[in-house]
């Protein structure tokens, strides 16, 4: 395991030098361990092309604001999440006109295949389930869409979606109280509620 000193505190490989004057290993190894997951987050949020450009501009931020990533402050994949959420900030209006489209998908749309073998109703019972979830997401503000999105797609415990965000654990906690209250009021399926919260 990489350990570097800084003052009286040990940082680890999940908190990485960054302000070193040869960055390729470790952002090569930031990279390697992060690229994959951050990839997985994105592509849920907006799509798989839009995605990979997202994680290559999220690693070319980092490389350009090495300097400010503070390893006291948080781990480097909080980081690296909070930038890509900041970036995905600049995509949302078209991904609340993707929600926004699939939700009204669900109230006009064909269910006349409903009368066909069994799994082609599963298959638009599914698609009808989840354009209805969709609806409920496009209506939660962007602050509580990224936090709940960051724990139920990316995985992110709700420490690191502190980091990831710049606000108290505290705040996390509550808004995703908060958020899961308002989908089992407000989402149609209570399994798919489960899923994201």
């Amino acid at each position: 395991m990489q350990v570097i000193h800084e003052g009286s505190e040990i940082w680890g490989h999940d908190r990485p030098d960054l302000g070193g004057p040869e960055p390729g290993p470790a952002f090569g190894r930031l990279f390697d361990t992060h690229a994959a997951a951050l990839r997985r987050y994105l592509a849920r949020r907006v799509g798989p092309e839009p995605a990979n450009d997202l994680v290559a501009e999220t690693f070319l931020v980092a490389l350009r604001r090495r300097e400010s990533y503070r390893p006291e402050l948080g781990t480097a994949r909080s980081w690296l999440y909070g930038i890509a959420t900041n970036l995905l900030r600049h995509h949302v209006r078209s991904e609340l006109r993707g929600l926004q489209a699939t939700a009204r998908l669900a109230r006009t749309g064909d269910h006349s295949h409903a009368g066909h073998d069994g799994r082609v109703a599963e298959q638009v019972d599914a698609q009808v389930r989840a354009a209805q979830l969709a609806g409920a997401l496009a209506k939660l503000n962007p602050a509580d869409r990224d936090t709940l999105l960051l724990v139920s797609w990316a995985g992110l415990e709700p420490a690191e979606v502190a980091e990831a965000l710049g606000i108290p654990p505290g705040t996390v906690r509550s808004r995703l109280h908060r958020i899961r209250r308002w989908l089992r009021t407000n989402a149609p399926a209570q399994e798919e509620v489960q899923d994201l919260a």
